[in-house]
C-alpha cells in the first residue's frame, strides 16, 4: 500500500506538468445557458434528450450503463452512439453546426485547446468546485484552458508492457532482453512474434523518442516555437526503434493496433505495448497475462510514455446545456467512476478513490502507476492537433522506407512548423 501511495504521489506530479493555455474565446449561448434551479439543484430542460458519443468496447458498455441510471434518476433519455474518442473532435466540427452532433462526448485531454479554440465546447462552470477539490491536479490542468475548466475527467492512463505468461514467465527488464527472447520465439510465417507495438503510431513510438531526450513542445508542452522532435536525443530514439526491425520484419501496417491486439488475444505474440483499455478484452480471450512498466532502453533509461486524461466534454451546439452538464457530471461521480473502473479497468482520476479496495487490491494497477512516473503528458495546446499526422509519418517512413531518423524527423518538424504558421 505504501508503494501504491508513493506511485500515486509521483503520478500527481507527472500529470501536473500539463500547463495552462491561451485565453479562450467565450461561447455565447444566450438565455439557454442559464441553469434552472429547484431546491438548489440543477434540473434538466423540459423534454431534454441527449446524444452521447463514446468509444466502443468497455467504455461504451459503461456509457450504456450510466445512461440507463441517469434516465432512471432524471427522466432524460440518453442515446449512446459509438464514436471513437480520438475521432470525436473532427466529427463534432462536421456534425455540430448541422444539429446532428453529440450533446456530450468523450475525447482525450490533448484535444482541449483545439476544442476551445474551435468553439466546440462550453466550460464546466457549474461543477468546477467539486472537480477542483476531489480530482488529481494534473487531471484538472489537462482539461483546462487558461485556467478555465472545460472537461469532466473520467480516467488517467498511460501504456505498459503486456506479456503472455504461457510464453514468458516474467517481464523482461530491458528491451535488450526482449530482442534476445524474440530471436528464439519468432516464427513470422505463423504470425508468431516475441514483441510487437504499433510502430507507425506516434502515441506509442514517442516513448522511445522522449526516453532518449526528444520532446514535442518546450516549456512543459506549452511553447509552440520550441519543437524537440528532431533534436539529438530524438534521433537516438529513432535509431532505438529501428533496432527492433531484426525481430519485427514487417511493415507498419502489419503492426497496427488491430493486428497486434488480435494476435496477442490469439496467443501468438508474447509481448505487446498497450494500455488499460486492453485488459478486459484479454481477460475475455482467456489469456494468462501479466503487465509491467516498459523495459529500459539501451542507454539504461526508461521510455517516457505519453500520459493522458480521458474526458467528457459538453458540446457548444447542445440544445440542452443543463441536461448535458448534469450528465457529464453524473458520469464523474464517485459511484459512477468506480463502476467505470469495474467495467473498463481504467483508473479514475480522483484522489480518494485510490484507497478503495477494488482499486488498491488490484495487481493490475501498480504497473501503470509505476510507468506513470516516467510518463510525459500529451501537450494540450491547440497546435498539438497538427503534430500527430506528420509525426506518425516519420515513424512510418523510417521503418518502411529506410529513411534515416534524422531526415524523417526533420521532415516532420518542418511540416509541423509550416502548419502552425497557417493556423
Amino acid at each position: 500500500m505504501k508503494k501504491l501511495i508513493s506511485y500515486l504521489m509521483i503520478l500527481v506530479l507527472v500529470f501536473s506538468l500539463t500547463a495552462c493555455l491561451s485565453r479562450p474565446q467565450q461561447v455565447d449561448h444566450g438565455d439557454q445557458n442559464q441553469p434552472e434551479k429547484e431546491s438548489g439543484e440543477l434540473v434538466p430542460e423540459e423534454n431534454a434528450k441527449l446524444v452521447v458519443w463514446e468509444s466502443e468496447g468497455s467504455e461504451g458498455r459503461f456509457l450504456e450503463y450510466a445512461a440507463k441510471q441517469f434516465t432512471e434518476k432524471y427522466g432524460v433519455e440518453v442515446v449512446f452512439e459509438a464514436v471513437t474518442h480520438s475521432d470525436s473532435r473532427n466529427r463534432l466540427a462536421q456534425d455540430g453546426p448541422a444539429g446532428v452532433g453529440a450533446d456530450v462526448f468523450a475525447a482525450p485531454h490533448d484535444h482541449t485547446g483545439e476544442l476551445v479554440a474551435s468553439g466546440l465546447i462550453i466550460p464546466n462552470d457549474l461543477f468546477e468546485d467539486r472537480i477542483k477539490s476531489e480530482f488529481l491536479q494534473g487531471a484538472i490542468d489537462g482539461v483546462s484552458y487558461q485556467g478555465v475548466l472545460y472537461g469532466y475527467p473520467t480516467a488517467i492512463e498511460t501504456y505498459v508492457l503486456f506479456y503472455n505468461k504461457e510464453h514468458i514467465e516474467e517481464a523482461p527488464k530491458s528491451f535488450k532482453e526482449v530482442i534476445e527472447f524474440s530471436k528464439n520465439y519468432n516464427n513470422p510465417r505463423e504470425n508468431k512474434f516475441g514483441f510487437m507495438w504499433d510502430v507507425g503510431n506516434a502515441y506509442y513510438s514517442h516513448s522511445f523518442i522522449a526516453g532518449s531526450g526528444g520532446y514535442v513542445f518546450g516549456a512543459g508542452g506549452t511553447d509552440k516555437t520550441d519543437i524537440g522532435l528532431n533534436n539529438e536525443g530524438a534521433v537516438v530514439g529513432g535509431n532505438e526503434i529501428l533496432a527492433f526491425q531484426e525481430i519485427l520484419p514487417v511493415k507498419t501496417d502489419d503492426t497496427n493496433y488491430q493486428v497486434l491486439d488480435g494476435l496477442f488475444a490469439e496467443g501468438k505474440v508474447a509481448m505487446v505495448i498497450n494500455g488499460p483499455w486492453a485488459i478486459v478484452g484479454y481477460q475475455e480471450a482467456g489469456i494468462d497475462f501479466g503487465i509491467a512498466p516498459l523495459p529500459t532502453l539501451s542507454n539504461g533509461k526508461n521510455p517516457a510514455s505519453f500520459s493522458g486524461i480521458r474526458t467528457m466534454f459538453v458540446s457548444a451546439y447542445t440544445k440542452y446545456p443543463n441536461a448535458a452538464k448534469l450528465f457529464a457530471d453524473f458520469v464523474t461521480t464517485d459511484e459512477m467512476l468506480l463502476k467505470r473502473y469495474e467495467i473498463t479497468k481504467q483508473i479514475p482520476p480522483v484522489i480518494s478513490l485510490m484507497s478503495e479496495d477494488i482499486i488498491k487490491n488490484d495487481p493490475l494497477v501498480a504497473p501503470f502507476l509505476e510507468q506513470a512516473q516516467y510518463a510525459v503528458p500529451m501537450p494540450s495546446i491547440p497546435q498539438m492537433g497538427v503534430v500527430w499526422e506528420p509525426y506518425a509519418r516519420a515513424f512510418q517512413i523510417m521503418w518502411n522506407n529506410n529513411i534515416p531518423p534524422q531526415d524523417a524527423l526533420d521532415e516532420a518538424v518542418n511540416t509541423i512548423k509550416d502548419a502552425i504558421k497557417t493556423q
